[in-house]
């Protein structure tokens, strides 16, 4: 009862005491909350319909992508600008499936398992014939990927099955699971589009009309008083009329993303005359070294840090620099020329022709690999196999013995030139591209093993060249680097506003130059490599207008930049004040000014002969016009569709003056009227318009993009 009493007369601590426990652990999970919310902020890539897309997921499908393109090209790596290119496909891919997916889902619209394993079934879509099952005749075969399925399972659960023959059996699968998803996403896609087709119906009257608009035909003469006649001084353009004009075309100015304007010195470092002077003297040096009695070529053109390896097989010329070939006729064996400058690649270069000799560009080959508890042991082998093949045995019956298809393969000079050859690939490539056609040979490869080869033909016999060539870039030493990254530094300090910038860049040497509307798409700044850190600058949300940018070292290490940001144009509508939106709309002004002049003057004209003395008229004849094409003017240089829609609506003998037209005000008579040969057929009609309409209803996509509310940051990772 004590204890108990002591509780009670200590309540209202206790009360603060839970409280504050309470509050600290609410706090916390605020807090932890807080931090998950901003550090999964930070992760999103972009939004569609609201919708946000994680940098992983995006990243996922990055490198699903570059799978399949090695897969499907073979290769095992991409460059710098493939990955770009890749990732704006890739984004442009599941930004449209994503859009796709949620009109489709709003109208129930999905594609089943069942579905897509008919389309398989029927193996009709384009995409399966690009797999690699196929028949002979190339067309997809089911059975073949049913039985790689099959064996796709069995091999995965083997664990006598080696590592390389799973990688290669999972990349073929993660090949077919990509096919198969595309399909299913084409599918959706195409049921999308045939259910807004079905809201576009042809009709006898619109078939009708479609084909006299093709067929009949109006000779006419013409005369045009163009824009060009009448001085822009002569018309005044106001504020209100470019405002006005702005509201009748507002729509073309609508932007998918916010944009941006710049102002920016990019100093491009080049080599001084000292780093020229001392590469010269350098390059004088290597020649004198290739043609001393007993020269190492090979060794002196890797110590040169020559851009083209020494190799240790003759080369055709195919294979060669377009500035080293030029040079090789001009050259005898045991000669050379250099240094000499290449400008279009800015480098100094020698070439040494060591010899040339006549060889197959292409060879057909058989070979065995031989077995042996040793390289001797192969060797033994070797020796016995190429006894029995010389006595008159059939290739094909050894290879079997051995469990080898010995397949006749072409191996062609584009496979190996220009490619780094170790000491093996030289001994076999030497061996099947000097050795007689039917010529068995043994080639022993060490640390690989041993090969019984046979060349059963050659062609293509072509001149290669054994060659050393030095070829060195022009580069700026980093006394050079150094000196233009202080000159522009030291700049930027003394000048810290665009007006400074602009003031002092002429006296400093410097060129500033302009970049507008500017997207945060775009891989970099002003198409200069490594920039990505200057387009986050020039795009982050705390840049303000007349902020000066950091100095970025960037381009392929040669390059220094600074920008200013000088404008921001949000998503939606450029404004009418927008310079290059005013230039536009003031051009377009002066044109409706120019036009109502000229049809106040065509008022009283009544006929061709006062239209063409019009001041500043051109006259022609212009045959074969219809309602379905433009009519070009040749005097103007320009179609016009407006005088095809006159035109058409005219009888013979009509005449019709102020026709305003995009570069001029017409009059015309019709002089004939015709109709061509064609017979006309309503069903054809109604099917040539229903394309019609659809290929204008494929813009719907540009329609849906919009009200999806596309948000794009990638630039914020890449």
């Amino acid at each position: 009862m004590a204890t108990l009493q002591k509780i009670r007369s200590k309540g209202k601590f206790l009360i603060a005491v839970v409280g504050l426990a309470l509050f600290a652990f609410i706090a916390e999970e605020f807090v932890r909350s807080l931090s998950y919310s901003q550090s999964e902020s930070r992760q999103r890539i972009g939004k569609v319909n609201g919708e946000s897309i994680n940098i992983q997921e995006f990243n996922d499908e990055v490198d699903e992508y570059v799978n399949v393109v090695k897969f499907s090209n073979g290769i095992t790596s991409l460059t710098d600008d493939q990955m770009s290119m890749l990732r704006d496909q890739v984004w442009q891919t599941m930004v449209n499936n994503k859009i796709i997916e949620h009109e489709a889902e709003k109208l129930g619209l999905t594609v089943t398992d069942a579905e897509l394993q008919d389309i398989i079934a029927k193996g009709s879509n384009p995409m399966l014939a690009q797999t690699p099952f196929r028949t002979q005749q190339g067309t997809f075969d089911a059975n073949a990927l049913k039985q790689f399925l099959t064996q796709y399972d069995e091999i995965m659960r083997s664990a006598d099955i080696p590592g390389e023959t799973k990688e290669q059996y999972a990349n073929m699968y993660d090949y077919w699971k990509f096919v198969e998803k595309s399909i299913r996403q084409q599918t959706l896609l195409q049921k999308y589009q045939s259910l807004l087709s079905g809201a576009l119906l042809s009709n006898p009257v619109a078939a009708q009309a479609h084909f006299d608009g093709r067929t009949n035909e109006a000779d006419i003469v013409m005369a045009a008083v163009p824009y060009s006649s009448i001085k822009d001084d002569e018309i005044q353009v106001e504020d209100k009329d470019i405002k006005a004009k702005y509201e009748e075309m507002k729509e073309i100015f609508r932007t998918q993303a916010e944009s941006r304007d710049i102002r920016y010195i990019d100093v491009k470092v080049e080599a001084s005359k000292a780093d020229k002077d001392a590469l010269q003297t350098e390059m004088q040096a290597y020649a004198g070294e290739l043609q001393a009695e007993g020269a190492n070529p090979a060794k002196i053109v890797r110590e040169a840090g020559s851009k083209v390896s020494f190799s240790p097989l003759p080369v055709s010329k195919k294979s060669l620099p377009s500035d080293i070939a030029a040079e090789i006729d001009s050259l005898g064996e045991g000669q050379q020329k250099g240094p000499f400058l290449t400008a279009s690649d800015n480098t100094l270069n020698i070439v040494r022709l060591i010899s040339k000799v006549t060889l197959p560009d292409s060879v057909e080959i058989r070979q065995i690999a031989v077995p042996g508890t040793d390289v001797a042991d192969a060797e033994k082998r070797a020796d016995s196999i190429i006894s029995v093949l010389q006595a008159g045995t059939a290739f094909d019956s050894i290879a079997k013995k051995f469990d080898q298809p010995a397949a006749k393969n072409w191996i062609t000079s584009a496979q190996y030139e220009n490619q780094t050859i170790d000491e093996n690939n030289r001994i076999f490539l030497q061996t099947i591209t000097t050795a007689a056609t039917g010529a068995i040979n043994k080639i022993v490869l060490p640390g690989q093993g041993v090969l019984v080869n046979q060349v059963t033909d050659r062609r293509n016999m072509v001149e290669k060249y054994n060659l050393a060539i030095i070829k060195r870039a022009i580069d700026f030493s980093k006394d050079t680097y150094g000196k233009a990254y202080s000159d522009i530094k030291s700049f930027l300090v003394a000048n810290k506003t665009l007006e400074q910038i602009e003031a002092e860049a002429p006296k400093a040497g410097f060129n500033v130059q302009s970049r507008k509307g500017m997207s945060s798409a775009e891989h970099g700044v002003v198409g200069i490599h490594g920039t990505s850190e200057a387009l986050r600058w020039v795009f982050n949300e705390d840049t303000k207008v007349g902020d000066v940018s950091p100095l970025y070292e960037c381009g392929d290490n040669d390059h220094l930049l600074v920008a200013v940001l000088t404008g921001i144009h949000p998503k939606g509508y450029l404004s009418w004040d927008d310079e290059q939106v005013k230039t536009f709309l003031t051009d377009e002004v002066k044109k409706d000014k120019k036009a109502a002049l000229i049809q106040e003057q065509m008022q009283g004209v009544k006929d061709m002969a006062a239209a063409a003395k019009l001041k500043g008229a051109v006259s022609d004849t212009i045959k074969h016009v219809t309602f379905a094409s433009n009519t070009f003017v040749s005097k103007l240089g320009s179609s016009e569709p407006a005088l095809s829609g006159a035109v058409s609506a005219a009888k013979k003998g009509d005449f019709k003056q102020g026709i305003k037209g995009k570069n001029g005000v017409y009059a015309f008579q019709v002089i004939s009227t015709n109709k061509t040969g064609a017979k006309y057929d309503q069903k054809q009609e109604e099917q040539q318009l229903a394309q019609t309409n659809m290929r204008s209803l494929n813009l719907f996509t540009s329609e849906l993009y919009q009200k999806a509310d596309v948000v794009d940051k990638r630039y914020l990772f890449y």
